[in-house]
Formats: structure tokens, sequence, C-alpha cells
């Protein structure tokens, strides 16, 4: 007990450094973690606090911050846990920091403060903003409501000029996304990459290894009982967007390379593939915001949940409206269904970089460089 008072009061001095409040905070609380080692077995994060006797860097904190992945077993098995005086809470604290390393890291870095405001209300306005823009391009066409064009999307927006709009936002939210990882990346110097240390981190980002709490209960929602459902959710929005980009991609596949022109049959596989993904779709979102309303409001920051429920809602609109159109494709509503649908994509695209899409691609890298650096010794010292 003494040591740990010992280990809180160097870190309240602190308060001097360049960290910011929520990077003092992190410090803070590792330094207690890092003293009592109870939850070391929960998730890397722990075993990779263990390799650090100084919390004083930036870099490692962002990249602590990241390789946690929210679970709340720690905060319901922590003895200092509020209303304890020591008030260790590190789910909060590490949500904090996350959304200040996406900020610091976005590009271009004045596009940081989006993090801050892309909440449900901006997603949802900047949807039907584009929606309206298409709705009325089209009725000044006089093509809003039509004769059954067969599902022919294209003879509503033509091929060339959807791939334009867009491939080319697409691209620029890849870029994005890649220029803030590569210097979030660069900061944490990871170390060499083996395929070995690749393969593991791979294995733990796709089956989300780090939602089972440590022991393969899951996760602690709105209170201290354990459950897989928010790993269930996170598997069918993932997957299911995955299957939604296959089904993309078998398309484009179709239509340059053997001249297959859309719209194409129930059966086909890029139907298939979007009709199967976009229900993964439906039931991922509609389940994360169900348990995001219902979470406790000490796991994790609850600042943060207008951007988590923004980008749910926009993955949730995205995949409804997509059924609905390919379900009514071939009646005079179709133009109409499709300006819908595709005022949610292009919202989807554009706050892409900015929404909290990005927690996935930073934790993918801070679960590599884990994996590479439980290789390396331990130069702390300590006891992995």
């Amino acid at each position: 007990m003494q040591a740990l008072e010992q280990v809180t009061e160097q870190a309240i001095e602190w308060h001097r450094s360049p960290l910011t409040d929520d990077e003092q905070e992190v410090a803070r609380v590792m330094q207690i973690c890092n003293a009592c080692r109870y939850c070391e077995g929960f998730c890397a994060m722990f075993p990779a606090m263990t390799r650090r006797l100084a919390f004083d860097n930036k870099a490692d904190l962002n990249y602590l911050a990241n390789l946690c992945h929210n679970c709340g077993a720690c905060l319901h098995a922590c003895q200092y846990a509020p209303p304890h005086d020591f008030g260790v809470n590190v789910p909060r604290a590490m949500a904090k920091v996350r959304k200040q390393t996406y900020t610091e890291y976005a590009w271009p870095r004045p596009f940081g403060k989006l993090y801050e405001r892309n909440g449900l209300t901006l997603s949802v306005a900047t949807a039907l903003g584009l929606i309206l823009f298409l709705i009325l391009a089209l009725a000044m066409q006089g093509t809003l409501w039509h004769e059954p064009l067969a599902g022919d999307f294209y003879a509503v927006f033509p091929h060339n000029t959807l791939v334009i709009m867009f491939g080319s936002v697409f691209l620029l939210a890849v870029l994005a996304l890649a220029i803030g990882v590569r210097r979030f990346w660069r900061d944490i110097t990871p170390g060499r990459a083996t395929g070995e240390a690749v393969a593991e981190a791979a294995h733990d980002a796709l089956k989300l290894k780090y939602l089972d709490g440590g022991h393969g209960l899951g996760c602690n929602d709105e209170d201290d009982r354990f459950t897989q459902r928010r790993r269930l959710f996170h598997h069918l929005t993932f997957y299911g967007f995955m299957l939604c980009f296959a089904s993309t991609s078998v398309a484009t596949i179709y239509h340059y390379v053997f001249d297959w022109q859309a719209p194409y049959p129930y059966t086909s596989l890029p139907v298939i593939l979007g009709t199967v993904g976009g229900i993964g779709l439906l039931i991922g979102p509609a389940g994360l915001f169900w348990l995001n309303a219902r979470r406790s409001p000490l796991h994790g920051d609850p600042d943060q949940k207008s951007m988590d429920r923004g980008f749910i809602a926009l993955l949730f609109w995205v995949s409804l409206t997509g059924l609905a159109l390919m379900v009514w494709r071939d009646t005079s509503a179709m133009a109409l269904l499709l300006a819908i649908h595709l005022g949610f994509v292009m919202a989807f695209f554009v706050t892409l970089p900015y929404s909290k899409f990005a927690h996935g691609v930073y934790r993918s890298a801070a679960l590599l460089k884990w994996a590479i650096e439980k290789r390396q010794p331990n130069r702390a010292g300590l006891s992995d």
C-alpha cells in the first residue's frame, strides 16, 4: 500500500510535464497498475505495460491506449477503481488518449478536430444534405420517378460518374488514414516486423482476441457480468463490411475484366455477397448501438458516445438502404432509393478518416507493435 501511494504521488507531480491532462492520467494509472500487476493476464496492454518503468513518453502512451480494447474486465477487477481514492479507471483513461491519438495524427492535421465533432448529428446531417442534393438533381432531370428500368442503376447515374465520384472520395479517405497511421507507426518505433509477428497480429485482430476479457468469457457491458455480445456484434459488423467490399470488388472484375454489365441476377456472386454482408451490417451496428446505449458510463469516455453512434448509424443506414434498393430495384422508385443509398454511402466515405473507423486501423498497428515487441528482449528487466 505504501509503495502504491508513493507511485501515485510521483504521478501527480507530472502536471509540469509536456503531457496533456489525459496523457498524465494514463501515466498515473499505469504507474499504479505496474506496481499492482493484478490484471496482467487480461489483455496485451498489461504485459506491454510491464516492459516500461516510466510513462512519460507520449508515443508509449498512445501505443498502450490503442492496445487497450476497452473490454472493461480490469475496471471490475481493480481494487483501486472508483470510489477508491486512487480512482483507477483504465478503460476511460485509455479511451480519452485514443481519441487524442486520432486527432493528433490526422491528415490533414487541422481535420483532426473533426474527431471531436463527428457525432451522430453531423453524420446524419451530412448524409441528409447529400441525399437532398441527389434528389434535387434527379428531380431537375425529370428522372426521380420513372418507368421500371429493370434494375439498371446506370440509367439513372452513369457508371463513369459514379466511379469518379465515389472512387476519388474513397481513395482520399484511405490516403488520409494511411498517412495518419504511418505517423503513429513511426513514432512508436516498432522494430522489424517478421512474418510470424504479422501473422500473429492479423490473427488477434481478425479474431478480436482481446475482447474476451482475458479468460474467454467476454466483455463487461452495463455491469460486471461477462458477455460475448460485444464481440459478436463487432464480428458481424466487420465481416459484413468486408463481404460488401468483396461484392463491390467482384462486380468491378465482372465489369472491367469480363465485360459483364450490371444489373446482376439475385443468384450472382456480387448480389449474394452483398446480401449476406448487408444483413451482417444491419444486425452488427444495431447490436452495437444497443450496447452503446446500455453500457456503463464508467466503461470508456462518455464524451465519445456521439462519435461512436454517428459511425454506427451510417453503417446501419448504408446497409438498410442498399438492401431496400436491391429488393425494389425493378420498380418506379428505384431512382429515389438509389439517391438515398448513394447519399449515405458518400457520407460514410467523406467522414471515414475522421470517424470511429480509425480505431480499427490504429488498434491493428498497436497489435503488430506488441507482436514485435514481445519477441524482443525485455530491457526493463521485469517479467512479461
